[in-house]
This record gives C-alpha cells, structure tokens and sequence, in this order.
C-alpha cells in the first residue's frame, strides 16, 4: 500500500525529467558532439542518448526511443558510432552536460549544498529501480555514478526518468497506440511536443500525423477539432496512472519526506532552467 500522497512521484518525475532533458536542447552538446566529429543534430541527439547501449544498432533505438520514425533513427545509427565510439560519445555528453548545468543555474547552484542533498535523494530512489523489461533504463544503470554532485543528480535524474519512461511505453502498448498516435494523444492533452518540432525532430511526414489523426478518430479518441473526446482524455488518464504503477517503487523507497524535499529542490533548479532558456518557447502547443 503507498505511503505517499497522490501523484507524489509524477510531481517529482515532471520537475527531473526536463532537467535531464536540458542537455538535448543545449548548445554545449552541439559543441562537444562537434569536438569529437559528430556535426549532425540528429547524430548528436541518437548518439549521446543511446551509447550507453554501446555499437547498437537502428533497431534498438528505435524500439526503445519509441516515438522516432525509423527512418530518422536508421539515418544516424549506427553510422554515428563509425565517427566516434560510445565511450568517447559519453565523456562529450557528461561534459556537455556540466556546461548545460553550469551555464541554466550558476556555478553557486551547481556547487551549493542543496545540489549535493538533490544528488544524494535522487540516487537513494534510484536504488529502487527494477531494469526488469526497462532496456533504456538498465543501460544508463549500469554506468558509474560520476563523482561531482550536479552530475551525479543529472545521473540519477536520468535513471529516473528512464526507468519511468520504459514502464510507459508498456502502458502505451498495452493501450494499443503506436508511435504516432501516441505523440498525437499526448500533444492534445496539451503535454506534448508541437506540430512544428514534432516534424522537426521525430522524422514523421504530415500525411503519416493526417493518418494518425484519422485513425484516432477511427477510434473515437479524437474530435473533428483535433481535441481528445472523453473517451480519450480518459485514455491518457489511464495511461498516466498505470505508468504511476510502474514506477512507484523508487519514490516509495525514497519515501514521503524525501520525495518531497527532492521534488522542492528539483522544482527550483527546473524554473530556474526554464527562466534562463533551456527549452524553446514554442516546443510545446496543441498546434
């Protein structure tokens, strides 16, 4: 039975997943992929989230990314490891992502004892992860614990957030929604990316989104107007809840006071790095 209030550990999820996420969106990745001959976005992108994998191959990635057109994953991998291995490609992510950190909240911050106690809690509810059917998570598990505190949390914020990740895609198959559909569901919830970066980053045409849409209305889970019908609104509620399921057992390892003092200090490094740019403005819409 829980101990912990209601949503307690998507509340945290919400704060530590973008704080992992910061790193794709930052011009300090850009820069050490660049380093290490990796001038492509989408290589950098594939490359640095995958290599934990090791020399995988499209097909990996492209079963656990999920929501990426195969297309897109099989034009960056595994091309990208003939330009620089995954050991050299992981050094250059944890480089960027001290930069990343550095640069969105401050050098005090990164460097405070706040970080230090945020490393400490997130990597205590890690402890808890199961990598039972979580490939992407058990991968990312199996690297060291870097020593300095920021990139311990960012370690330990990335375990969490993929151990919770590959429970939910278990859920969105068990909902029946393939790739598209499930962007196109999140995205009329009012959670998910925009058309425009959805095109830009996930390799799916407009007719292959039209087609999405038709056969969601197909299903009565779409309106005419693009909204999600009760019907799918609750669907996504559903989907949300069973992914809470799946992913309790690190908050409830970590337990009450815990997860509620690492969420109150995730929340303030998450505004602090939405406040000074890390996402762009226009990367989350219904449009």
């Amino acid at each position: 039975m829980t101990t912990l209030p209601p949503r307690a550990g998507r509340r945290c999820h919400s704060f530590l997943n973008p704080l992992h996420s910061t790193v794709y969106f930052s011009p300090d990745l850009t820069a050490e992929m660049a380093a290490i001959g990796v001038t492509d976005r989408g290589s950098a992108y594939f490359g640095s989230r995958a290599a934990a994998f090791g020399r995988v191959g499209a097909g990996a990635v492209t079963a656990t990314f999920y929501g990426f057109a195969p297309s897109l994953v099989a034009r960056h991998v595994p091309a990208v490891w003939d330009t620089a291995a995954p050991e050299t490609v992981l050094a250059a992510r944890l480089r960027a992502v001290d930069g990343t950190l550095r640069r969105l909240l401050g050098d005090d911050t990164v460097a405070s004892a706040g970080m230090a106690e945020a490393a400490e809690l997130a990597l205590r509810a890690a402890e808890a992860c199961s990598p039972a059917a979580r490939p992407l998570y058990a991968a990312h598990a199996a690297l060291p614990v870097p020593e300095a505190p920021h990139l311990a949390f960012w370690h330990a914020a990335t375990l969490l957030r993929e151990h919770r990740g590959d429970g939910h895609l278990a859920a969105l198959l068990r909902a029946g929604l393939d790739p598209v559909e499930s962007l196109l569901t999140h995205q009329a919830s009012g959670h998910g990316l925009s058309t425009k970066w959805m095109l830009a980053t996930r390799g799916w045409t407009e007719e292959e989104l039209t087609d999405g849409q038709e056969r969601l209305r197909g299903r009565g889970l779409l309106a005419a107007d693009g909204e999600l019908t009760e019907e799918g609104l609750g669907l996504r509620k559903e989907l949300e809840n069973e992914t809470d399921r799946m992913d309790a057992a690190p908050y409830e390892h970590l337990g009450a006071a815990g997860v509620a003092r690492l969420t109150e200090l995730a929340e303030a490094f998450a505004t602090a790095a939405f406040a000074a740019g890390a996402f762009p403005a226009d990367l989350v819409g219904k449009g």
